[in-house]
Parts: C-alpha cells; sequence; structure tokens
C-alpha cells in the first residue's frame, strides 16, 4: 500500500469514529443554528500579487520529512507569517502522519489576523466540509487523486454553497483535465508526487499553459527560496504554498520576507 492509501485508510478509520459521535445532522443543525467564524476572500488574497502571493503553511510534521517544527505554537506562527508579509494561511489538521489537529484552524486565525485560512487535510465526504465551516476554515483542499468526479463536483458545489473557496489539487493533466471541467477558482499543482513523495518543479512547470482562462494558479511543494519563487511565477503561477522551508526557520517573520523577496 503506498503512502496515499495508507493516509486515506487510517483517515476513514478516525472519521467514521467522528460521525458516530457528532452526527451530519446535528452539524448541519449547528451550521444553521450557531453564530459561525467570520469568513476572509481567500481566492481574492492570491489575487495580483507581485512576484506571486503566498500561501504560508503551519506544519508540524509530515510522512517524508518526520517532525519539521518541534516548538509548535499554530497562533505564534501565524502571527509571524502576517508580520512577514504573508497572503494566505494553509492549516495541517491530520493528526497521524502531520501531526496537526482541528483547533490549529482556530489558534491560526486568532495569531494572523485577517489572513485566510485554507484547511489542508484529507477531505472525502461531506462531514468534513460542515466540519470545516464550524471551524472558521475559509478554503478546504480537495485532492482530485482521492475523489471520484461526481464525489469531488458534490463536495466542491457544497463548499460554494457553504460560503468557502476551494483549493482542486491536481498532479498532472488528466487530473487538471478534472479539474477543468469542474471549473475551479483556484487549481493548485502538487510537485510531489504522492506515492512516491519525490518532488519537482517541473511539474508545475510542464502544466502551466494547460489552465482555462481565469483560474488562479497555484505552485505547491518543492519551493526552499525566492530562485524557486521567481521560477513559479514566471511560468504563470499567480501563488505559491509554502511548508518546510519556513517551518525549519528560527526568525519565521525574516524568513518569509526573504523567501518573497521583501527583505531588502
Amino acid at each position: 500500500m503506498n503512502v496515499l492509501k495508507r493516509i486515506i485508510s487510517d483517515k476513514r478509520e478516525e472519521l467514521d469514529d467522528e460521525m458516530r459521535r457528532h452526527p451530519l445532522d446535528v452539524l448541519r443543525g449547528r451550521i444553521n443554528s450557531e453564530p459561525l467564524p467570520e469568513l476572509f476572500d481567500f481566492a481574492a488574497a492570491l489575487t495580483g500579487k507581485k512576484p506571486a502571493a503566498l500561501i504560508a503553511e503551519i506544519k508540524k510534521a509530515s510522512p517524508s520529512k518526520g517532525l519539521i517544527r518541534q516548538d509548535f505554537e499554530p497562533e505564534s506562527l501565524a502571527a509571524a507569517y502576517a508580520a512577514g508579509g504573508a497572503d494566505a494561511l494553509s492549516v495541517l489538521t491530520e493528526t497521524r502522519y502531520f501531526l496537526g489537529h482541528s483547533e490549529n484552524i482556530s489558534l491560526a486565525k486568532r495569531g494572523g489576523g485577517t489572513l485566510p485560512v485554507l484547511r489542508k487535510d484529507f477531505i472525502f465526504d461531506p462531514w468534513q466540509v460542515y466540519e470545516s465551516r464550524l471551524l472558521g476554515a475559509d478554503c478546504i483542499l480537495l485532492i482530485v487523486a482521492v475523489l471520484e468526479q461526481n464525489q469531488l463536483a458534490d463536495l466542491y458545489a457544497l463548499t460554494r454553497e457553504l460560503g468557502m473557496d476551494a483549493l482542486v489539487e491536481v498532479h498532472g493533466e488528466p487530473e487538471l483535465e478534472v479539474a477543468t471541467e469542474l471549473n475551479s477558482k483556484i487549481i493548485g499543482v502538487n510537485n510531489r508526487d504522492l506515492t512516491t513523495f519525490e518532488v519537482t518543479l517541473e511539474v508545475s512547470e510542464r502544466l502551466t499553459g494547460k489552465f482555462s482562462d481565469g483560474a488562479i494558479k497555484v505552485s505547491e511543494s518543492g519551493i526552499h527560496g525566492n530562485p524557486h519563487v521567481l521560477r513559479v511565477a514566471r511560468a504563470g503561477y499567480d501563488a505559491v504554498l509554502v511548508g518546510e522551508h519556513l517551518m525549519r526557520r528560527d526568525d519565521v517573520a525574516a524568513a518569509t520576507r526573504k523567501l518573497m523577496g521583501r527583505d531588502q
């Protein structure tokens, strides 16, 4: 079993338990009856930034790298990213492999001020979309590789219905065609092969001319310095998503400014 399949299998077990304790009807009822966290416009935050917008990621660990940051305080990290000029945040909530937690979303929103937050997780059930809205996520990740086309369309429609954006993630041209047919507003190209976890920016460069007009293009993974940012910006990308490179720095705000060439 490859890494992705193992993660999804474990996630299904975890989700089954959560859904037994908090049924879908209960979440729907809360959506309709409770005051909900304020939403910020994730898509707008990625538009018109030079050389590109930065989605700065709050991530404690990963399956390929293990523990990335020992002193992990989502609220403080979000504040540092905001001070460094990040345009949006990405927050890992997957628990077993990335050591994330759902409460990290509210912590990040508290520290990041008005920076919109992407919930980074393996989402494949409507329950998770409702949960994301209750948690205060402004945007959720939908990975084409783990969803059937009809399932993807339904989850995307529900996400938009609840007022959130969706970053639809692809890894190659067939998946990009699926995202394009969906008329996705934000499409992320993950430069990491989710079966082998190998990374190359050539994935983004290879796909750059195949997007539909108007799509917000995000390059994810493998960006470790300003030359990489400039490289994908030249290829036509509107934004970059960067986690590990920044998470390993002592001064996260200064590293954020340097990454985006704003340290002069």
